[in-house]
């Protein structure tokens, strides 16, 4: 199984390694520890499903490829090229299938895997890397870091989510500072608790200084 890990590990450095919206390597490694943190308190999930589906969780991400049928033919590929059996495989699928937030849609999981990979993922959109990330993307995809006179939206279809005018600093409420009530496990929930709250400080600052207050 560590060949596996390995020939993972060394195919998401291929695809995301020059990635700069913040879904790189690193974000990769993060959310891998992220996720055996949480594992290693909720005591639950073959780890071996779980580090798998942390290293891969982005390679059929819409936002990352041509097209979401592109993403996920280039993961399953992968996946039948290292020959896993067919109930491993389909248990990975499974996990990445539930992971994006995807403007905030209720998708149930069905297993302590998948719950534990979709909070392992969140947690890095959450506190100082959060931050980090949300200017980075915010500025790969050609949005401002704050327009006051952009409206923070709400319920919102895909497209929408994905093409619709915003601002980094609208993505906070648009989703970041969801996130914290949408964990699934104790553990996640108590790492949320800290992120969020710094995010809140950094938004106080933040508008302090915007309007020439600090």
């Amino acid at each position: 199984m560590r060949d596996n890990i390995a020939m993972a590990e060394e195919f998401v450095k291929t695809e995301l390694g020059k990635d700069s919206s913040g879904h790189d390597w690193h974000h990769i490694d993060r959310v891998r520890k992220n996720a055996r943190l949480i594992w290693s308190k909720e005591q639950q999930g073959d780890w071996f499903i779980i580090e798998m589906a942390a290293l891969l969780h982005d390679i059929p991400d819409d936002k990352l490829n041509e097209s979401e049928e592109a993403g996920w033919l280039k993961l399953d590929s992968f996946l039948q090229s290292i020959q896993l059996d067919s109930e491993t495989s389909s248990r990975i699928r499974s996990c990445i299938e539930t992971v994006s937030y995807k403007g905030g849609r209720m998708i149930e999981l069905d297993s302590i895997e998948a719950e534990i990979v979709q909070d392992a993922d969140r947690l890095d959109a959450l506190g100082a890397i959060g931050i980090a990330r949300t200017f980075a993307f915010g500025g790969k995809k050609g949005h401002p870091i704050y327009e006051p006179d952009l409206n923070i939206r709400g319920e919102m279809t895909l497209a929408e989510y994905r093409n619709g005018d915003s601002s980094s600093v609208n993505h906070f409420y648009e989703k970041l500072l969801k996130l914290k009530v949408k964990m699934n496990t104790d553990h996640a929930r108590q790492l949320a608790e800290e992120r969020h709250q710094f995010m809140e400080t950094f938004l106080d600052q933040f508008y302090s200084e915007w309007n020439g207050k600090a």
